[in-house]
């Protein structure tokens, strides 16, 4: 990252987008948009379970920064499901569990329990932010574990937040970590036993059930679909993981993550790498394959001066991405994080989703509105 961004400081004002005391409000403002997919969605945002928060900066000719985040309709008793944006957490804490063990760096190696498969820290670190990869994903998670996550994130001042299941992969909310032995760069051999975990108390709270029924096999059963079990992960709580990644220097230090200068620095390099320039085919994974703010509903390169720094999520009818967006070229950056149901049929797990049609469409043109608004 230039060393321009680099923040000494930091005040922060939280302003609901609905505040008669700021007379600009650039989210407000983007949500009254009279055309288009953002007044389509505007006309009934409870259907959509729309929730934004969008952060303002402001630079100081010394370098200094404040912020003013401005919100709509944020609630943490509101469920979303968060999908793949728990593993930008998870990529975090297993790093920072990695830079508190000696002779280790992101080019350490680790095996899980039996298996003879090394993975190199910075291999799956790029994986699952390039293309939100499950696999690599899963495997971070196996070396942090349910307990220093949840309780590493609380913790830090990152609540309410909670991971009780992995994602995609048979028997996902199994409770016991499997053993993990890490090979250090000296040559050395650390080996961490199985843990099991309690179990986790389901959630009690607004939308928990959701819809009018929802797919099992192949039958469909006509009740609400249940994520009580499934993870949680408030799009506040979100917003404010990318602002302790980002900004660290805005928090205390008992706030902010542990990490190395270097491994903070591969973590941001990583959220902005395309897929593209990891190795990915692009044709397949086009740059706003995971970048759905300002991008995510072309298939058009994005332009080299256009960092976005971001993890999204996408399941159950649910897109969510929460992003730090540069543009070096006209000097223009904000941070910006928003969730969207879309399921017409109100049928789960089916895998009719309107997400071409209506979510990927409203993500990016609520990006390219802040963007525009930003740059006034």
């Amino acid at each position: 990252m230039k060393k321009g961004y680099t923040i000494f400081f930091c005040s922060l004002l939280t302003v609901l987008v609905g505040c008669s005391g700021l007379r600009n409000n650039p989210l407000r403002e983007t949500l009254k948009t009279p055309k288009g997919i953002i007044h389509q969605v505007m006309q009934n945002p409870e259907e959509y379970e729309v929730q934004i928060i969008y952060s303002q900066i402001k630079r100081a000719a010394n370098g200094k920064a404040s912020f003013i985040d401005f919100k709509y309709n944020v609630d943490s008793k509101n469920y979303f499901y968060p999908a793949s944006t728990v593993k930008f957490p998870i990529a975090v804490m297993a790093l920072e569990k990695l830079d508190a063990i000696s002779n280790t760096s992101v080019n350490s190696t680790f095996s899980i329990g039996e298996e003879a498969t090394q993975w190199k820290f910075s291999e799956e670190v790029s994986k699952l932010f390039a293309v939100s990869d499950n696999e690599a994903s899963n495997h971070l998670f196996e070396f942090i574990g349910f307990d220093d996550l949840n309780n590493g994130m609380k913790n830090k001042g990152l609540s309410p937040f909670r991971i009780t299941h992995r994602l995609s992969t048979a028997n996902s909310g199994s409770r016991v970590i499997k053993p993990i032995t890490l090979y250090k760069d000296d040559g050395s051999v650390v080996k961490f036993p199985s843990i099991q975990t309690k179990a986790f108390v389901p959630l009690k709270l607004n939308g928990i059930q959701k819809g009018n029924g929802y797919l099992e096999g192949e039958q469909i059963i006509q009740n609400p679909f249940d994520f009580s079990s499934k993870n949680y992960y408030p799009l506040e709580t979100l917003h404010n993981t990318l602002k302790r990644i980002v900004f660290p220097e805005a928090f205390e230090e008992n706030e902010r993550f542990k990490l190395s200068e270097k491994s903070r620095e591969f973590i941001l390099f990583s959220m902005q790498n395309l897929p593209r320039n990891a190795g990915y085919d692009p044709k397949e994974y086009f740059d706003g394959y995971c970048k759905f703010f300002m991008f995510g509903d072309t298939k058009e390169p994005i332009p080299d001066y256009i960092k976005i720094y971001n993890k999204v999520g996408e399941a159950y009818g649910t897109l969510t991405d929460c992003a730090y967006i540069v543009d070096s070229k006209n000097n223009i950056e904000f941070l910006v994080s928003a969730t969207i149901l879309v399921n017409k049929n109100k049928i789960f797990n089916d895998g009719i989703y309107e997400y071409d049609s209506i979510g990927f469409p409203f993500l990016g043109e609520l990006g390219r509105q802040l963007h525009k608004k930003t740059k006034q």
